[in-house]
């Protein structure tokens, strides 16, 4: 009945019910159950602090973070910012939060770009490169990552000498001291042509989001492309030219027993990427061939109706909408990478578990290097976390 309209009275709110302090009453129950749970819980977290202080006073354990101004010591060989072992504990350690930092967000990159191809492969209607993939992601799924560490480590410690190193390319050597690659001396019109590179892709960010919004006015396509090669390419350029930055890369060079000049990349650094990328790299994989089959087939036909190759296809119409269905999961992967970098300690490389571990051992503060290693991979976590919710929300379908 289209004329039929109705009652007002059915659309009003019941009045609420007012608090009875009765058991009968079931919200005043669930206000003292609360009540109760949450002073059990901080019953026992005052006793187990209690008692922590007590047997350490008893033990005579120093506690306090006051060691992080003592002189380290201790002799760290890969760094990102300067240091030397009469610095302090707390720069010591935070060498150790830019290692981790460091092989965390090249692995996820590196992991994402892989696991992101081998999904795509395994979906091939090539039968030997599906099965290959298949063959591989199911290999690295069921090996467990530590033994896989130190498969990759052992290997790149049998490789020969740097005078018998394995040279593929021009620059590029490997050996048992690790990978060897050209680089540029660092200047600071590097650091200057480095951020205009980052602003270059903010603005043309911005100048897409723009062009978008135009064009949905008035239905003229504008280009982005030459924004963004003068922007992204082009800002740059003129920065480095302007400052001078030197162009000349420096080659690594063999000299006496070991290389000189160039990029030094670690076996143990090198082995801990190459183990937690291609192992992360399998799990991502059945992520995203997971997110493409949850397109439906009619996707696929109306965008080949429309003489699109399957490559347009792909990138155009399905990986878009499997990106929905991907990114809760791969969030967990990237937190796995990060929190599976501890394991670095089994082959050597001196992240923040291995240093703190050192540290705890030297001035005897335990509780309060376990607490340094928590709070940093929960920060890390949290922000890997907030970001990756933020970027879900913001291609989540919005119903109008």
């Amino acid at each position: 009945m289209s004329g039929a309209s109705t009652d007002p009275r059915l659309l009003r709110k019941a009045p609420p019910r007012p608090l009875r302090l009765s058991w009968s009453d079931e919200r005043f129950r669930n206000i003292i159950w609360q009540i109760l749970v949450v002073g059990l819980v901080a019953a026992v977290f005052f006793w187990l602090w209690s008692n922590t202080r007590y047997n350490l006073e008893v033990r005579r354990i120093a506690t306090g973070w006051g060691f992080l101004g003592r002189e380290a010591g201790l002799p760290i060989g890969e760094h990102l910012i300067p240091y030397d072992p009469s610095n302090t504990y707390f720069r010591a350690l935070l060498v150790g939060v830019l290692n981790t930092l460091k092989v965390a967000l090249i692995g996820i990159v590196l992991a994402t770009i892989l696991g992101t191809l081998l999904g795509v492969a395994r979906l091939s209607k090539n039968w030997m490169l599906a099965k290959f993939t298949a063959a591989y992601v199911e290999i690295v799924r069921d090996l467990p990552l530590l033994l896989q560490l130190l498969f990759w480590y052992a290997v790149l410690q049998g490789l020969p000498g740097p005078r018998q190193a394995i040279n593929p390319v021009t620059g590029v050597y490997l050996s048992n001291r690790g990978l060897k690659l050209p680089f540029f001396e660092w200047d600071p019109a590097h650091s200057w042509a480095l951020l205009a590179f980052v602003v270059g892709l903010v603005a043309t960010f911005l100048y897409r989001r723009h062009a978008r919004a135009k064009q949905m006015l008035d239905g003229q396509p504008r280009p982005v492309w030459w924004v963004a090669i003068v922007l992204i390419i082009g800002l740059p350029l003129a920065v480095w030219a302007a400052l001078g930055a030197p162009f000349t890369p420096d080659v690594p060079a063999l000299r006496g027993f070991n290389f000189r000049g160039g990029l030094d990349v670690s076996p143990e650094f090198f082995a801990l990427l190459l183990g937690l990328t291609l192992y992360t790299a399998g799990f991502i994989a059945e992520i995203v061939r997971a997110g493409i089959l949850a397109v439906s087939q009619g996707q696929w036909e109306a965008a080949e109706a429309l003489g699109l190759p399957r490559g347009r296809v792909m990138s155009l119409v399905v990986l878009p909408q499997a990106m929905r269905v991907i990114i809760p999961p791969m969030t967990s992967q990237f937190l796995n990478i990060t929190k599976n970098s501890s394991l670095a300690v089994a082959i050597g490389y001196q992240d923040i578990v291995s240093i703190a571990n050192t540290t705890l051992n030297q001035t005897g503060q335990a509780i309060e290097g376990i607490a340094i290693i928590m709070l940093v991979y929960l920060t890390i976590s949290l922000s890997i976390s907030l970001f990756m919710n933020w970027y879900n929300a913001k291609i989540a379908l919005v119903e109008r």
